[in-house]
This record gives C-alpha cells, structure tokens and sequence, in this order.
C-alpha cells in the first residue's frame, strides 16, 4: 500500500479493543483521532509511545482528539499493558495486518543486518470527516504526540 498523505480518506477499520469489544473508525467521526501503529505491547518504545499519549490526554482531549493505538498484539495482551501503564485510550488487535497494510504501516524493516516484516511505527491525524490531516511513518515513540500538536497549531494559525 502507499504510504497515505493529508487529505486522503483514513481507511475504514473494525477490530476488537482490549476489552474484545469492536470498535470501528466510524465510531470517531465528528471527532478528530490520533491513530498510531505500534509493533509490541509491553516493550521498551512502544510503552514510552503509549505513556506519552496518556500523559498528552488532557491536551488531547481539550484539543478534540482521541488516541487509539493499533498493534499485532491480541486484546488479552493489549489489556494487560492498558492495565499495567494506566493507559486509559483504546488498544486495537489486529493480528492479520490487515489494517497496518491499509494504512501503509506494515511492511519491510532491518534489524541487525536482517531483513523481515513488520510495524513500521506510524501516526495519523484524522480529521472529523475521516481525512487524513497529516501521517508520519518511522516515527520515534516520543513524537508521536508532538508532531500531531504542531499539526494542529499549523491547522488553527
């Protein structure tokens, strides 16, 4: 898939929250969301990425936002990481990569001199309508949060 640009439509998703419970892209419509891609629960990164977005909540919410993390993880794996960190936003599971190879976030990495596939760690600001505002894939955990805030301060400037 190629990778998605602003002003592209964010491509549909229904998978199950770490509580198991659907949830669809539509569910977020009149609400902008920060989707963002994540290879592993529970890791060094991906619990940084997810504990910034939790301490960027009440910045994220008073701007309009919702955050929803999506990995390979099951929801029962996802649920024990929401547990542990407090994380308090919704934790998607998608096992086949279905939704990472829409989105343009799963694909060839290297690691050590070896090739495979995997997440490439990715984040989308959604506007109301499902519009893509701005995407960044090979992200760091840590910016995640503020290149979708100095995406909004360009949008209201």
């Amino acid at each position: 898939m190629a990778p998605l640009k602003p002003g592209d439509q964010a491509p549909d998703f229904a998978l199950p929250n770490q509580a198991g419970n659907e949830v669809l892209l539509t569910d977020f419509r009149g609400k902008k969301m920060l989707v963002y891609f994540y290879p592993k629960a529970d890791t060094s990164g991906c619990t940084k990425q997810a504990c910034s977005i939790r301490d960027a909540d009440p910045d994220l919410s008073r701007l309009g936002i919702s955050a929803v993390g999506i990995s390979p993880d099951k929801p029962a794996k996802l649920k024990k990481f929401d547990d542990k960190h407090g994380l308090g936003f919704a934790l998607l599971s998608d096992p086949d990569h279905s939704v990472a190879k829409a989105y343009g976030a799963w694909g060839e990495k290297k690691m050590y001199g070896k090739t495979y596939e995997g997440i490439i760690r990715s984040s989308f600001l959604i506007d109301e309508g499902g519009k893509i505002i701005e995407a960044w894939y090979k992200v760091k955990p840590l910016e995640t949060v503020p290149n979708a805030q100095t995406a909004l301060q360009k949008l209201t400037s």
